[in-house]
């Protein structure tokens, strides 16, 4: 069959849903005709295209269209919402022009579902949801735009999108009991998550570039990734405070929107046992991992569900402990605590975190056995497997009713 996949990030960009889209693609491509319609790179990307309305490359067996979306950076907000609706205006035309056999539509720009839904109901072919981040929940919950009338209309549209839908692909159980309480048929909702891809090796943690990342604290617990909105950020750094004098150091490495203001709070606080990094380049990243003696992932109250953090998967990967700072009920927590590769704290709760970060702290050999439970359990989430998931499901799609 003739799949059609609209997302705006595919590679050259590098944004995670870009490299989860190219894995998708590639792997649907091994059965299955592929067309990828996505934008101008924008999301600092390996490499710019000059402009063109329509630009067609091969890529692995992968048809890729960029059309001529505006391509600015995406640091400054209106910017990148030109991205958004340039991309849209373009890529449905486009979309409609391809004889596809089925319609998948993942949430970059964060309504390309409707555009899908859109796609796929004017086209009378079937349509699959894969919902990364969910919005507009997403877009409240983070406090990026405020309850009114176009949340509501915003909302509205996205229910008819899932309803449109034949499957929704979601991330965890959290997030399918999510959607399912908007009223969709839980036999249409399934979980294919982002799995773990393991490491070749791993450096030793003598290595320089280890050290050089653990920035001289004895013990680090270490959240590499996006600053973004989504993050108990201000419960760690509080938490940081209670163990400032107990040989623990709290290190971040990335960027994003709220890095500048976490940054100015440390250094308010002259908090000494707090240091935030930039990314490392990608040969590094298993460096990184071996830089933690815990990992955290974290995810604010009230958007458990909303966002799922796959780099959960990374960590396990590479058999490193992980401190979960989120609901309980949260599809990270639910994985660590059941596994027992890790503890999960409440991400309003500084003092919990705290206790959690000394608790691993004083128990070298617990966290030993926390990593080997972390590798073991990675094993049961193999990304190649869920891949091998996605495509049965997108097969079953192809033949369910419009």
């Amino acid at each position: 069959m003739h799949i059609l996949l609209l997302n705006e990030y595919y590679p050259p960009d590098t944004s995670a849903t870009a490299k989860m889209a190219v894995q998708v693609a590639e792997t649907l491509a091994k059965m299955h005709q592929v067309t990828v319609v996505a934008g101008r790179p924008s999301y600092d990307p390996d490499e710019y295209y000059p402009y063109a309305i329509l630009q067609r490359r091969e890529r692995n067996g992968v048809t890729v269209e960029c059309v001529g979306s505006t391509a600015y950076p995406r640091h400054i907000m209106k910017r990148r919402v030109a991205n958004y609706l340039s991309y849209l205006a373009l890529a449905v035309p486009r979309a409609l022009a391809v004889n596809a056999d089925v319609i998948l539509a993942m949430t970059d720009p964060p309504i390309a579902g409707l555009a899908g839904a859109l796609v796929a109901t004017l086209a009378g072919k079937p349509f699959v949801y894969n919902i990364r981040d969910m919005y507009p929940d997403m877009a409240v919950g983070g406090d990026i735009v405020r309850q009114g009338r176009f949340i509501q209309l915003w909302e509205s549209m996205h229910r008819w999108a899932l309803r449109k839908a034949a499957r929704v692909i979601v991330l965890g159980d959290d997030m399918r009991d999510r959607i399912i309480s908007k009223g969709i048929a839980p036999e249409r909702v399934v979980i294919v998550r982002d799995g773990a891809t393991f490491p070749a090796s791993l450096p030793s943690a003598s290595d320089p570039i280890v050290q050089e990342i653990r920035s001289g604290f004895p013990f680090v617990a270490l959240h590499a990734g996006n600053l973004g909105f989504y993050g108990a950020w201000d419960t760690l750094l509080n938490a940081a405070e209670i163990v400032r004098n107990e040989n623990s150091g709290l290190v971040f490495i990335g960027d994003g929107a709220n890095r500048a203001r976490l940054e100015s709070a440390a250094k308010q606080a002259n908090a000494q046992n707090v240091k935030f990094l930039p990314f490392r380049p990608f040969e590094q990243v298993q460096h990184v991992m071996m830089a933690g003696d815990v990992h955290v992932v974290t995810i604010r109250r009230g958007l458990e569900g909303v966002v799922v953090p796959s780099k959960l998967y990374g960590i396990l990967a590479a058999g490193r402990p992980v401190l979960v700072v989120a609901d309980a009920k949260s599809d990270a927590a639910r994985i660590v605590v059941e596994s027992g590769c890790g503890l999960a704290a409440d991400p309003d709760d500084p003092q919990g975190v705290a206790d959690a970060i000394r608790e691993l702290r004083s128990n070298p050999l617990r966290l030993t056995e926390m990593g080997t439970l972390a590798r073991a359990v990675a094993e049961k989430y193999a990304r190649v497997n869920e891949l091998q998931r996605f495509l049965a499901i997108m097969e079953e799609a192809a033949g369910a009713p419009k």
